[in-house]
């Protein structure tokens, strides 16, 4: 007699994270380098974005002109998306040099671009006043125009599947450094370099803070540029619905955040929904865990009223599993329905990286659990993968630091 054959289930395959292509940096316990508080370095001169309403109107009286001047430099800053002296012929032609400069100090020198064949996204690369590069990516959709910008040069969370994180972080940016990234953007507008305009005085419309950095361990000054982004008298004049702030899970920061009474999008960047993964994919996952970030993230949602965006990237056999999927859905549905939106993203290739983005079938297969639990999962569309400006692809190269080691500052 013969015994039956026994039946073989096969073990999904399990990727570990680890660095490709790079030495992710140590500390003294052998665990991922986390950076929290910036190298000290030189920040950059104080800028009118970097002050509120009434400390423009003292700094223009410090400058020996009336306060109310401060009005009519925002109104070319925020409204005309110029720092042009000559631009600015409602101001007194003596002293109007001496008072933009003061006011308004160059801070990004252009290095390079790069633009995609369709000519709707644009990637610039930023020189900083004391040389640290930064990137940020315009993109054109039907119906709106975002810009993913930079708050740090460089990244301090050592993730290490994200090509930012690899030299570390250099310093934070000010906040009129990251303001300074939307007008720029909004002059290439202006001036017809992202295509056709769909219709008159075209600017940004949507924010992401998903550039280089962790925004939300910058707080105060990433905080002072939404402020300003959003505010109609003294600003850019955006709605805050249009702006994401994005974070890889500080819980203290995500509860700040709540606070505000900012109603800005809240976007976790959670890539795995157990911390047996998620601590080696997400070294910040060491001092707060899934389930602690999870609750930020409803507890956001509970003081704003926002829906939140639980941020993705789908991994070939690392994260993508089935079970993940459900896990995922079954930790969003124990804090309730209707206060989160899933975005899985096919990983962006990075240089040196061994990794890859999941297969379709797969990609479906993790969308149609969520959505079958009840989550509300939209599959995200990547722009600029061929110009190396897609999520997680920012980070300045070799090429990158010689072209710019060319490039005087203004």
């Amino acid at each position: 007699m013969t015994e039956p054959n026994p039946v073989r289930t096969t073990r999904p395959r399990q990727v570990r994270p680890r660095a490709e292509g790079w030495t992710q940096r140590l500390d003294t316990d052998g665990k991922p380098l986390l950076q929290f508080a910036a190298p000290k370095r030189g920040m950059p001169p104080v800028h009118l974005a970097d002050l509120t309403p009434e400390q423009r109107v003292e700094r223009v009286k410090e400058l020996g002109l009336p306060g109310f001047r401060a009005k009519q430099v925002e109104k070319h800053y925020f409204q005309h998306y110029t720092s042009d002296p000559a631009a600015m012929t409602d101001l007194p032609a003596s002293g109007r040099e001496e008072l933009v400069a003061g006011l308004l100090p160059h801070l990004l020198t252009e290095v390079r671009r790069l633009e995609t064949d369709r000519g709707d996204t644009i990637k610039f690369l930023w020189k900083l006043h004391d040389g640290a590069l930064v990137e940020s990516v315009l993109m054109r959709y039907p119906g709106r125009i975002t810009l993913c910008v930079s708050s740090q040069a460089g990244c301090g969370m050592n993730c290490p599947f994200c090509a930012t994180g690899q030299a570390g972080l250099t310093r934070n940016m000010s906040a009129a450094e990251i303001i300074e990234q939307v007008v720029r953007a909004n002059a290439a507008i202006r001036a017809g370099e992202l295509g056709p305009a769909e219709h008159a005085d075209e600017r940004v419309t949507n924010i992401v803070f998903m550039g280089m950095g962790e925004p939300l361990a910058n707080y105060n000054r990433v905080m002072q540029a939404v402020r300003t982004m959003v505010d109609k008298d003294h600003g850019l004049g955006m709605s805050a619905r249009g702006v994401t702030v994005s974070t890889v899970g500080l819980v203290p920061a995500i509860n700040k955040l709540a606070a505000e009474d900012i109603p800005v999008t809240f976007a976790l960047s959670l890539h795995a929904p157990d911390d047996q993964l998620r601590d080696e994919m997400i070294p910040i996952n060491s001092r707060w865990k899934v389930d602690e970030a999870l609750d930020a993230a409803r507890g956001y949602f509970e003081k704003t009223g926002r829906r939140v965006s639980i941020e993705y990237a789908l991994i070939k056999d690392m994260n993508d599993h089935a079970w993940r999927a459900d896990l995922l859905a079954t930790k969003l549905n124990e804090r309730g329905r209707g206060w989160v939106h899933v975005n899985p993203i096919p990983l962006n290739p990075t240089p040196g990286s061994v990794w890859t983005a999941s297969e379709k079938e797969v990609q479906r297969e993790f969308v149609r659990r969520l959505n079958e639990a009840g989550i509300p999962t939209t599959l995200r569309d990547t722009r600029g993968k061929e110009i190396d400006g897609a999520c997680g692809q920012l980070v300045a190269t070799e090429e990158d630091r010689a072209v710019a080691a060319s490039v005087p500052v203004d």
